[in-house]
């Protein structure tokens, strides 16, 4: 069965989140941030942004919060708007979006689409069709250099006759027979649009009703039974629930049978409470909620390890994690090199708002920023010196000096390892 998307929109207009292409409205509730997370915990498969803004100082803000959609939200992200030139396609790109789409509508556009697509690749751009003849003129740029049509109107089932790329429609249809009708399309891989942005909807439960209409869309489907899971004496098995960013140990519970058909089905940790006696999902009254990233089952079949992105604490005494009690502890060096990394980013930190006498970190800060970037530029060079020497042991020290200069700088500038991977994981 092919599979659908559920692509829920926004529309991005002076730095906000607006709620449509004319309807210019703020969105009370939620800023761009706080619409991203909940799209992407709450079951969508991506994200549409429509750029709205007008002019190059409205299009700077518009991808700054282009950039905070991506670093919030853990679904790709396509944009479309205000494309004026390659370095537009670049800024969009590089703000973390997975497409940028080309309005062909605009020959700017049409013109640009050559040259960006072998640029950044194919699979990064995206075209907008309103009218069947902006499909029809220029089919053979489109289907060479396009990856995906973006359809605002309905002439998607004309451009499939002759289209192999795929069809995203965003559509106006504002009840769940009318989405259910274009979903049900051949020449539909994905629906946005109104029904599904809208934010009292559970785009999980849409999810479940696809299913049961025979419409193939994206859940969480283990490729273990349950009647494979060796079970404890209570028909149960623990699971042991970790961070996916950190690898953080939270908290060990337990799953019965419900208990994980519930997980899959809803995207959120649920386990069977032994002293209640009664199913639990993690969060539903104290908001402390746990969206599932992914389920490994050990050698034995017999243990669940869940990766998962936690809301707030994971213990009930409000802590972190439920293992915060240590009893006893070896002296030992950290071998995860983001670990090591966050550990000596953190002392500069605190070198920072807490000066120490005699600190060499503290008397760059005092300095200021010309002397840092001055000592980083000094590294740099240092490093291209040593990596003449065949042996490495001179690299490795002039590496490990230029990655102390930059943590300095980074913490001058207020950019931290989490901004630093995120940046590369988007480049990934």
């Amino acid at each position: 069965m092919i599979k659908k998307k559920l692509i829920p929109c926004m529309y991005l207009y002076s730095g906000k989140a607006v709620t449509g292409f004319r309807e210019h409205n703020d969105f009370e509730c939620k800023d761009v941030k706080e619409l991203a997370s909940f799209y992407s915990d709450n079951g969508a498969d991506s994200i549409l942004v429509f750029d709205l803004s007008h002019g190059d100082i409205q299009h700077e803000e518009s991808i700054i919060k282009l950039k905070e959609i991506a670093d919030t939200a853990e679904i790709p992200i396509i944009s479309a708007g205000n494309i004026k030139r390659v370095e537009d396609v670049k800024k969009i790109l590089y703000a973390g979006c997975e497409k940028a789409i080309l309005n062909f509508a605009k020959q700017s556009n049409i013109d640009l689409i050559e040259e960006v697509s072998k640029r950044f690749g194919k699979e990064k751009i995206a075209v907008c069709i309103a009218a069947l003849d902006e499909y029809t003129n220029n089919r053979d740029l489109i289907e060479e250099y396009a990856s995906l049509i973006l359809c605002l109107n309905d002439v998607h089932d004309e451009i499939a006759k002759h289209s192999a790329l795929d069809i995203l429609l965003h559509t106006t249809a504002d009840t769940q027979d009318a989405v259910f009708t274009q979903l049900k399309s051949d020449a539909v891989s994905a629906v946005s649009g109104t029904f599904v942005s809208d934010l009292t909807l559970s785009l999980m439960d849409l999810k479940a009703a696809c299913k049961k209409s025979d419409i193939g869309v994206y859940t969480l489907e283990s490729s273990v039974d349950w009647s494979e899971f060796k079970l404890n004496d209570d028909q149960m098995v623990p699971v042991i629930v970790q961070d996916y960013k950190t690898d953080e140990v939270l908290m060990l519970a337990y799953m019965n049978e419900k208990a994980f058909k519930v997980t899959l089905e809803i995207g959120k940790m649920t386990y069977w409470s032994r002293s209640r006696d009664e199913l639990w999902t993690k969060g539903l009254t104290s908001g402390h909620v746990q969206y599932v990233r992914s389920l490994s089952l050990d050698c034995d079949n017999d243990t669940l390890l869940a990766k998962v992105s936690q809301v707030g604490a994971a213990c009930h005494t409000g802590n972190r994690t439920c293992f915060f009690n240590e009893i006893t502890k070896k002296d030992y060096k950290a071998g995860n090199p983001l670990k090591v990394f966050q550990s000596v980013y953190d002392v500069i930190l605190d070198r920072k708002e807490n000066p120490k006498e005699g600190s060499y970190t503290n008397y760059l800060f005092d300095k200021g920023i010309d002397k840092i970037l001055k000592k980083v530029g000094e590294e740099c060079t240092e490093i291209i010196i040593a990596a003449k020497n065949p042996e490495k042991e001179e690299i490795k020290y002039e590496i490990s000096d230029f990655l102390y200069h930059v943590m300095v700088l980074m913490a001058e500038k207020g950019v931290s390892w989490e901004d630093i991977t995120k940046e590369l994981a988007h480049r990934s």
